[in-house]
């Protein structure tokens, strides 16, 4: 039995088709990382919100679904991660 649900009365983010949370090109600012600086805490990866961070054998952000809140680079403890202008 497959349940129907209206939607209008759930308070839940339902994104648009196609959409996917994917930023687009509305992103204003983007962080990036200074692979010199960063000691690998994994702070910037714990805190993400919207969990583009990813830690391969290094970190890296994944810029398709990056709102550019800025969250990372307010908790990255040595200042490795700036946010600069979207070009």
């Amino acid at each position: 039995m497959k349940l129907q649900y209206d939607y209008q009365y759930f308070p839940i983010s339902i994104p648009d088709k196609g959409a996917g949370g994917k930023t687009g090109n509305w992103r204003v600012v983007k962080p990036v990382i200074s692979k010199e600086k960063c000691i690998q805490c994994k702070a910037c990866y714990l805190w993400c919100p919207e969990s583009t961070i990813h830690i391969d054998n290094e970190v890296y952000i994944d810029y398709e679904y990056c709102k550019g809140c800025g969250v990372c680079a307010s908790v990255c403890p040595v200042k490795a991660i700036s946010m600069v202008m979207e070009q």
